[in-house]
C-alpha cells in the first residue's frame, strides 16, 4: 500500500544545466525498493501532479530524492520555483523496476532522464554489494547532458563489478565515449557478454522500444530477459 505524505523540501541541487533533483526529508524508515517511483503532486488548484523516479537509495538516510528535467510545462515550472522549507505531497512506492536476483549480470541501457532509477538501483548496490556485475551503456547528445556523471565516476571506483559506457551524439575531446546512438554494435562491444544478462531497459518510449526490438529481433535474447520502464517523469 502506498504512503501518502506531506514532506518538506531539504535540498536543491542543479545536476546539471536543465535537470535538478530535489531532496525530501524522511525521518522514518524509507519503505520502497532501489529503482521503483513516486508521485509527486504540487499545491495548485487544481493539482498538478507527475510520476517520477527515486533517484536516490533505500541506503541513503533521512531524505527521498526525485530528479526531473525541468521543461516548459506547468508542472515543471512550479517544480523549478520550490526552495528548501517549501512542501510537497508525495505518494510511493510504486513500480516493478527492481532488482529480483542481487546475484544475477545485468546491463542497463538508458537514455537522458532515464537514468533516475538506474542510480538508484547501482547506489544501492554500491553501498550493499550483493556481488551484482553491472554494464550501464548510458546515451546522451553531449557530455553537458550526462545526468549524475560525477556519482557513476565515483561509483566505479568503490565498485569495481560496476562500468560505465557513455555514447554520445556529439564528440566530446578527452573524454572517453562510444559515438552515435546505442545499436546492435555498440551493444556488442559494450557487453560482450550480453547472452548471460539480464537487460533493464529505461528513457524515453520511443527509446525503449528501439532498444527492446534490438535485443530481440537483432541480438535474439529471451523477452523473459527484458525488464522495461517507459520514463514518465518529461
Amino acid at each position: 500500500m502506498a504512503l501518502d505524505l506531506e514532506v518538506r523540501i531539504k535540498e536543491v541541487i542543479q545536476r546539471t544545466y536543465n535537470v535538478k533533483s530535489f531532496r525530501v526529508a524522511i525521518d522514518n524508515v524509507l519503505d520502497f525498493k532501489a529503482g521503483q517511483f513516486l508521485c509527486v503532486i504540487l499545491k495548485t488548484e487544481p493539482e498538478l501532479k507527475r510520476y517520477l523516479s527515486i533517484s536516490s537509495s533505500p541506503t541513503e538516510k533521512g531524505h527521498l530524492e526525485f530528479t526531473k528535467k525541468i521543461t516548459e510545462s506547468e508542472f515543471s515550472k512550479l517544480l523549478d520555483s520550490l526552495k528548501p522549507q517549501d512542501t510537497v505531497r508525495i505518494q510511493y512506492p510504486f513500480g516493478k523496476f527492481t532488482l529480483d536476483d542481487p546475484q544475477a549480470k545485468i546491463a542497463f541501457l538508458s537514455g537522458g532522464i532515464g537514468i533516475t532509477p538506474i542510480r538508484s538501483i547501482c547506489k544501492y548496490v554500491v553501498d550493499k554489494k550483493p556481488d551484482t556485475d553491472i554494464i550501464l551503456v548510458y546515451a546522451n547528445r553531449s557530455i553537458k547532458d550526462i545526468v549524475f556523471k560525477e556519482d557513476f565516476e565515483l561509483m566505479q571506483k568503490q565498485y569495481p563489478k560496476l562500468k560505465v559506457s557513455h555514447v554520445l551524439s556529439k564528440p566530446a575531446p578527452g573524454f572517453k565515449c562510444c559515438l552515435g546512438r546505442i545499436d546492435r554494435q555498440i551493444i556488442i562491444t559494450e557487453v560482450p557478454d550480453y547472452t548471460q544478462r539480464k537487460f533493464y531497459l529505461c528513457g524515453p518510449p520511443a527509446m525503449v522500444e528501439a532498444m527492446k526490438k534490438i535485443l530481440i529481433e537483432e541480438l535474439s535474447l529471451p523477452e523473459e530477459n527484458i525488464i522495461t520502464e517507459n520514463f514518465q517523469g518529461y
